[in-house]
């Protein structure tokens, strides 16, 4: 019973505070790991268990309307100002940034590979009117080579061949590793030494962690997903499911 209500207190304990005292600051004293105050925590919780499960549901409520909130304001957003989710993210295809595919990929991911010929063959057809811009979803826990081959493609697009290395990681997805990245860093005619710098990088590590806290904000959690001016989809799409949301996006564009 009391590892039940050891368990209780620790998910709890963040939320109670906040519901009991208010927003006030928590007193460094009064942690988790202080004695007495992990002692009157369990002796409210022995008292009023339906009242703090209620409570605490209703403050994973509230912050799950929050966090809803914030995402559907980001993708209004990225509907009305597409541009707006470029930032220092590679980009090809039209300059004008009006039509903008966003895909969150992962160069482990056999889903991301099998839908990489369909973009490609999608931004050949209509590479003068949509811009594609590339955003880092690396899947650790499934995928060990994600994270090295993401830092190496953004390592190559430091020196301007990021398309080119990251087709060559789809295609020889299969050989992932120390081995390939640096062949494919001399293959593209990349100065190897600054690569290996720039991969090893503060630097490089920030942007990836900015592509995966962008995801996270706006709620995706696999790969490949894509977001055509706000518009969401997933998956190992077809080139016909690409151009669906194109002209949707193209009819939603000329009823405003």
């Amino acid at each position: 019973m009391n590892n039940w209500l050891n368990r209780i207190c620790a998910l709890i304990l963040l939320p109670l505070c906040i519901l009991l005292w208010g927003c006030a600051p928590v007193s460094t004293s009064a942690s988790a790991n202080d004695s007495e105050f992990a002692a009157k925590v369990l002796e409210v919780i022995r008292k009023n268990p339906k009242a703090i499960i209620d409570s605490v549901q209703a403050y994973n409520r509230e912050q799950q309307q929050k966090a809803n909130a914030a995402r559907e304001q980001l993708r209004q957003q990225l509907t009305t100002e597409p541009r707006l989710i470029v930032r220092n993210s590679p980009v090809t295809g039209s300059p004008d940034l009006k039509i903008v595919l966003v895909e969150f990929s992962d160069f482990q991911c056999p889903f991301c590979a099998r839908a990489h010929s369909t973009v490609k063959e999608f931004m050949a057809k209509y590479g003068k009117e949509v811009s594609l811009t590339y955003k880092h979803l690396p899947l650790t826990e499934i995928h060990p080579q994600a994270l090295p081959a993401a830092l190496a493609s953004w390592s190559a697009q430091q020196q301007g061949k990021f398309w080119e290395y990251h087709d060559a990681l789809f295609s020889q997805q299969a050989n992932l590793g120390e081995e390939l990245y640096v062949k494919l860093a001399n293959d593209l005619g990349l100065d190897v030494d600054k690569f290996n710098r720039d991969r090893q990088s503060a630097s490089a590590k920030e942007a990836i962690n900015k592509d995966i806290e962008l995801a996270q904000g706006l709620g995706i959690n696999s790969t490949p997903t894509f977001i055509m001016n706000g518009i969401p989809f997933a998956g190992a799409v077809s080139l016909a499911d690409m151009e669906s949301v194109l002209n949707e996006v193209k009819t939603a564009s000329a009823a405003k």
